[in-house]
């Protein structure tokens, strides 16, 4: 099941992987299994863990409280599986950009805590997803972006922490955007199978802003369609991971494949590691 490859060591998976679905939702938090799920990954060799942050329970997430901080260190130092980044689904769920006044203040506050408490468990990137109910709907959302994390950007620095933006923008609309943020503290999430469903061309993103993806998520996605199993959608996935090895691209693989929903996740998620491993040798 596990392919003897160095670079398994960068293929990660998205928190709840390990864990049965809840509602046959694709992406959650797995309340009752994160322990688990340590042990799970450990089982089945891999090293590497994304997070999930959610708006609703926020300050309940074991990152955001010292005793969780505590458990999810022995845990990673038991197992020997980091968690190096963080998907901030708070993003997608209620964006400071998009609220108006003290709420605004109060959910980039909130950021600014996320910030330090994943600087405890040494999570290096959080990747801040602008798609979906997150996406940048115009200039003055951008603006109260930009403005929003000028306030926090002293704090990710010192941290030594990254954003790592994933954007639903065309390439020369993101090289604009990325342009703006200061590459010590600011870069790009990939997401393979996003960028195949908008029909976005590869090549053409390589070269606009290669230089500045920091994180990159493995999926498949049909045109215009939904996340379905690797190697079935419009995503070239071999012709994407070579592309980014030759590029430069150093970084994680986190599979945020499609979930099985027939109790076979475990299963399947190794596959993806080996078919991924077998492309990035």
């Amino acid at each position: 099941m596990l392919v003897n490859n160095k670079m398994n060591k960068k293929i990660g998976f998205m928190q709840g992987r390990f864990s049965p679905s809840i509602n046959k939702m694709v992406q959650v938090f797995p309340w009752d299994s994160w322990r688990t799920e340590f042990m799970q990954a450990n089982k089945n060799g891999f090293e590497i863990m994304e997070w999930v942050i959610e708006q609703e329970r926020l300050l309940e997430n074991p990152i955001m409280n010292e005793t969780g901080r505590e458990e999810i260190r022995k845990l990673m130092e038991e197992f020997g599986v980091s968690v190096s980044s963080v998907t901030c689904d708070t993003f997608i769920q209620e964006p400071f950009y998009k609220a108006e006044g003290a709420r605004a203040e109060q959910l980039l506050t909130e950021f600014k805590e996320i910030i330090k408490a994943c600087s405890e468990i040494g999570v290096t990137k959080i990747v801040v997803p602008l798609v979906d109910k997150g996406s940048l709907d115009d200039q003055k959302q951008e603006m109260k972006l930009s403005q929003g994390l000028d306030f926090i950007r002293a704090l990710l620095i010192e941290k030594r922490l990254v954003i790592a933006f994933e954007s639903d923008f065309p390439p020369e609309r993101l090289k604009s955007f990325i342009s703006g943020f200061d590459d010590k503290a600011y870069g790009i999430n990939y997401d393979v199978g996003n960028s195949a469903s908008l029909g976005f061309d590869f090549e053409e993103e390589i070269t606009a802003y290669g230089d500045r993806i920091v994180n990159v998520h493995i999926k498949d996605r049909t045109l215009h369609g939904a996340t379905v199993p690797l190697g079935s959608g419009n995503a070239d996935i071999s012709y994407v991971l070579r592309g980014l090895q030759k590029n430069g691209y150093q970084g994680n693989y986190i599979l945020q494949t499609a979930r099985d929903f027939n109790g076979q996740d475990e299963i399947v998620l190794c596959k993806y590691r080996d078919m991924v491993a077998s492309l990035i040798e």
